[in-house]
């Protein structure tokens, strides 16, 4: 996405609704298969949302561009929820936001992304930064007050520096008491922060600005782009056509459905060996979106740790970054990108 613009704040929130369950993924013997049939595909741009560089417009037209297409992107995983997008909102808008989403969502689960590139990172006490009415500086918010609001079921997601303070600051709250453990009294809340309480996300031009969001809204993209630059294909591989890779996430008979696909059963394969039965089907079975989330943040955690940032989740999850089923999703990718540059037939279609 580009270099994140000076005073960058976004706020989306969504609300979630719980579809059927998921279907449970087919044995992953099938995977040799799946790898076997990526041959030809329509040449058709894929579903995407494109990198926005904020430096090339206004700031207002920035913020508006990246609230749109992050947006689009939550869209993709789960159309039927309703969506709420403020940008450099103040306190007064956040409260008010939250409460109108608590209210339409009723019991069901309510989503929080906040983008805080730009704005001065989390405190220990866990307050986060907005605007005054101003717009003339930045008035911290604790994140007791934003729970208290937005109340429960809710997800979380802290796309920004030291967002691990924020975490810490939700498990040490002194309200749970001494008798309630933090597990317990945070049963319906769930969060995902972009890295820890002491590490400052990636700087470095071969990441974009929103790496950890990217890797949850638009893992494929990012996934495949990531493996090019550490693969051989890096030289010789112009890495503009992964954004033309054709076809639906949800149709199979594409490249980028079959590929989605095969991501989901890599990820689900690693969530079952490592996690315990009740956590996997809390996270990966009950709720479409959070089983999107989640399965994308294991992608999360294996890139950044490649930058030296360590993404955090409540629940915590073990380390899957070395799991070997990630060799599965890598030979996809190679075949993908070896293939890609001459899958050039319009009229074809997945065989």
């Amino acid at each position: 996405m580009g270099v994140a613009v000076p005073s960058l704040a976004e706020v989306i929130v969504g609300l979630m609704f719980v579809d059927d369950l998921v279907a449970m993924i087919e044995s992953v013997e099938d995977i040799k298969e799946m790898l076997q049939r990526i041959q030809v595909w329509s040449d058709k741009r894929g579903m995407e949302c494109g990198g926005i560089d904020p430096i090339s417009m206004a700031a207002p037209k920035a913020l508006d561009a990246i609230g749109k297409a992050l947006q689009s992107q939550y869209e993709r995983w789960q159309p039927r929820a309703r969506y709420k997008l403020h940008s450099d909102p103040i306190v007064e808008d956040v409260k008010k936001l939250c409460g109108q989403c608590r209210k339409n969502a009723k019991s069901e689960r309510v989503l929080f992304h906040y983008n805080g590139h730009g704005v001065p990172k989390p405190t220990a006490n866990g307050e986060i930064w907005f605007f005054n009415k101003n717009y003339t500086q930045y008035i911290p918010l604790s994140v007791y007050e934003l729970e208290a609001w937005l109340g429960t079921p809710s997800i979380y997601v802290f796309d920004c520096s030291a967002a691990g303070m924020i975490v810490n600051a939700f498990l040490e709250r002194p309200e749970w008491g001494s008798g309630i453990s933090p597990a317990a009294a945070m049963k319906d809340c769930i969060l995902l922060a972009a890295c820890g309480a002491d590490e400052i996300l990636p700087q470095s031009a071969k990441f974009p600005a929103d790496i950890f969001t990217s890797c949850l809204t638009t893992p494929i993209k990012i996934a495949l782009r990531w493996f090019c630059s550490r693969s051989l294909l890096r030289d010789s591989f112009d890495s503009k056509l992964i954004d033309e890779i054709p076809g639906r996430q949800i149709d199979r008979k594409t490249l980028l459905g079959e590929l989605n696909w095969i991501f989901t059963a890599v990820t689900d394969t690693i969530a079952w060996n490592v996690l315990p039965r009740e956590l996997f089907q809390r996270l990966f079975r009950q709720d479409l979106l959070v089983a999107s989330l989640f399965r994308n943040f294991l992608l999360a955690e294996r890139i950044m740790r490649s930058a030296n940032c360590i993404p955090v989740s409540f629940p915590l999850l073990p380390p899957t970054h070395q799991h070997p089923m990630w060799d599965a999703w890598d030979m996809a990718a190679e075949i993908c990108l070896s293939q890609l540059p001459n899958l050039r037939d319009p009229n074809a279609e997945f065989q």
